[in-house]
């Protein structure tokens, strides 16, 4: 009959409407999802990837990703690892598709101050890379983290590779944690 085919396009135009606000719906779904991501959600699901972290024209580094703190990740390069403040970096490379937006491992987020607090109580001697104003440029000085504030650490400079001793100390320096681009540890390279 005629009409069994004027009901059958009916259904048909039914379904086809019903599944394009479907896939309207699961599209505005993934673009919610993906505007609710952090830039750690990104780089907890990077975890143990090669990446290469750029903080300015004269400064980057490359090494698979160990740890992500709450503003700052941990790169272990093959002679040092690197802690890089999130606020200094200027452009991230290597990243995959995959992202964390909860922490799977049920782990709390670490500040800076926690992170700089266990490099003071490990004694690990570090280069600082500091930035200087709006050029882009840094300041490197070398030490041991004495003590750690609030907002701020006291490094103790000493030349680098030698002990921290009373009599290799240089001078005590106070950093405010928004100075701070990266801190190296280990071998120089």
């Amino acid at each position: 009959m005629r009409w069994d085919g004027l009901f059958s396009d009916l259904e048909a135009q039914a379904y086809a409407a019903d599944q394009l606000a479907l896939e309207s719906e699961a599209n505005e779904r993934a673009r919610m999802d993906q505007a609710a991501l952090s830039l750690t959600d990104r780089l907890r699901g990077q975890l143990g990837a090669a990446l290469r972290i750029r903080l300015g024209a004269s400064l980057s580094f490359d090494g698979r990703l160990a740890h992500v703190g709450s503003d700052w990740i941990m790169l272990a390069e093959p002679a040092r690892s690197v802690l890089v403040v999130l606020s200094a970096v200027r452009l991230i490379e290597g990243l995959g598709r995959a992202a964390s937006p909860h922490d799977a491992a049920g782990l709390r987020r670490l500040g800076l101050g926690s992170a700089l607090r266990a490099l003071a109580r490990d004694r690990e001697e570090v280069l600082a890379h500091l930035a200087c104003g709006p050029d882009g440029g840094f300041h490197t000085v070398s030490g041991t983290i004495d003590r750690v504030g609030k907002d701020f650490f006291e490094l103790a400079a000493v030349p680098w590779g030698e002990a921290r001793r009373a009599a290799s100390v240089r001078g005590v320096h106070a950093v405010p944690f928004g100075a701070v681009a990266a801190l190296a540890s280990g071998h120089r390279s």
